[in-house]
């Protein structure tokens, strides 16, 4: 389970070669975007409780705005196109990504007529349903198996716009169901049905599952915690996303100390 929250700035994947190096005690802006040449040494965050979802819980706070930032930043990289099926994962556990597929997910269901589904890609460790405080049932995995359907497998939730797809039944080789055919077919059959669709995922270093999923997504953004994540972590994990013809939109930054 991914359970820190903390989000700011994400860069973009051709400035990642410094992501991950330990931020250095002072800081400059702590506004949220996929930012142009941004340096993410510079980057700060505003740290939060862990499994705070910031958008339900201070819609109007810092942090909220940020995410909307976010939620910007993303439209802005193609408005004719912009990524509509998006896989937020990390290099390592802890990074706060679970949390942030959440929080990006309510921030794009604000925008007028949007409806966003947030997938829980982790069939080993499951962590969306537990955080919005719902029982688990058939999701993800159990249609892969062919044991459900996708409309059995879709939850309405308490928030406005959101709909949730739980990971399902657990697999003894999830990689097997995520790497198959049917699961192409599973999310280009979501993505006629909403604007938007963000899949959480394992960390990447430890698991294949976020390679395989970011391989057939429109984008991926990469969950990193600044003062902890280990440059060359970053770095591997970009470049094997990228390996596996993934589009490495950019580089969610979290859990820096405030200024």
């Amino acid at each position: 389970m991914d359970e820190n929250p903390e989000t700011t700035q994400a860069v973009p994947s051709d400035e990642h070669s410094s992501a991950g190096e330990s931020a250095p005690a002072g800081g400059a802006s702590s506004a949220t975007g996929l930012l142009d040449r941004a340096d993410p040494d510079e980057a700060r965050a505003t740290p939060v409780r862990r499994e705070e979802i910031q958008m339900i819980g201070d819609p109007r706070g810092r942090i909220a705005e940020q995410f909307r930032s976010l939620r910007n930043s993303i439209i802005a990289l193609n408005p004719d196109g912009a990524p509509r099926t998006i896989v937020l994962t990390s290099a390592v556990e802890g990074e706060g990504k679970t949390v942030s597929s959440l929080n990006l997910a309510i921030a794009l269901a604000e925008l007028p007529g949007t409806q966003a589904l947030v997938v829980d890609g982790d069939l080993h460790a499951p962590a969306v349903e537990e955080l919005l405080g719902i029982p688990r049932r058939q999701g993800l995995a159990d249609i892969l198996r062919g044991t459900c359907g996708i409309d059995a497998a879709i939850r309405s939730t308490s928030i406005a716009q959101v709909s949730l797809m739980g990971a399902g039944t657990l697999p003894e080789n999830p990689s097997k169901l995520l790497g198959s055919e049917r699961m192409r077919t599973v999310l280009n059959s979501l993505k006629q049905r909403y604007s938007y669709v963000l899949i959480d995922t394992p960390a990447a270093m430890s698991i294949s599952d976020a390679s395989l999923l970011g391989a057939i997504a429109d984008g991926i953004v990469l969950v990193v915690r600044l003062e902890s994540t280990p440059r060359p972590y970053v770095e591997q994990t970009l470049n094997d996303l990228e390996a596996m013809g993934g589009n490495v939109l950019g580089t969610c930054l979290t859990g820096a100390h405030p200024q």
